[in-house]
């Protein structure tokens, strides 16, 4: 198990459950599957997942407090699934720290491609390395007003105060900090933060521009009406 991808799997329906599990152990994960929401909090606790699949509907502790609870001491990535896309326990799960979702019924190669996506983007980012080129030439740490960005050593800070960010979070600051002034789509940040390369859902986008604006400060990131984001120069 040492040398695999560790998924913890939190599902109450024993069917999809042991399906799901099954699909993700022939594609090579190690898998913890567990039925309910506390259980799935003692297993996450004791052991240390890489990925978090957290179904939105469990009983005991649901899925969005499951996923609130795991980001309190972790930043592991943590995918939500949702039996209707337009339920807005999407954008709850989404708030609470998610970084992404899969809508149910899935298809095992779509999720799987997702969870692959997800931690391709925790590894590596072209945004990283575009914002390093520019903290390069600005001496090491990207400056904007009050806001310092630390490229190599991954921090942030907001008038000389540590800034706590999901690893989803700093790609997307670092996307905006790469090119300040910019006016970034929507769709163009699902593809270099997401690693979406096909449409996804754009509240995945808007959910976590929210909470990036809370921990920065809300007028940092201007909303362009039509068009998408852009980091105040």
């Amino acid at each position: 198990m040492a040398d695999q991808t560790h998924v913890l799997f939190v599902e109450d329906d024993d069917v999809i459950r042991e399906a799901t599990q099954l699909a993700l152990e022939r594609d090579g994960f190690a898998v913890t599957a567990m039925p309910d929401g506390l259980s799935g909090l003692d297993a996450f606790r004791a052991r240390r997942p890489d990925i978090a699949l957290l179904d939105v509907m469990l009983p005991g502790l649901d899925g969005v407090s499951l996923c609130r609870r795991i980001r309190d001491e972790s930043t592991v990535p943590v995918i939500m699934l949702s039996a209707r896309a337009d339920s807005i326990d999407v954008v709850l799960g989404l708030e609470a720290g998610a970084d992404d979702y899969v809508t149910k019924p899935f298809d095992g190669a779509v999720l799987v491609a997702r969870i692959r996506a997800v931690l391709r983007r925790f590894g590596h980012a072209g945004g990283v390395a575009r914002a390093a080129d520019a903290a390069e030439a600005a001496g090491g740490v990207l400056a904007f007003g009050d806001l310092e960005i630390d490229t190599e050593g991954m921090e942030v800070h907001r008038a000389g105060q540590p800034v706590a960010l999901t690893p989803t979070e700093m790609r997307l600051l670092l996307e905006f900090s790469s090119a300040p002034g910019t006016v970034l789509s929507r769709d163009k940040l699902l593809e270099r933060v997401w690693d979406y390369g096909w449409g996804g859902d754009t509240r995945v986008v808007d959910v976590h521009v929210q909470r990036l604006r809370a921990k920065i400060g809300q007028d940092r990131i201007e909303t362009v009406r039509g068009f998408g984001y852009k980091l105040k120069a």
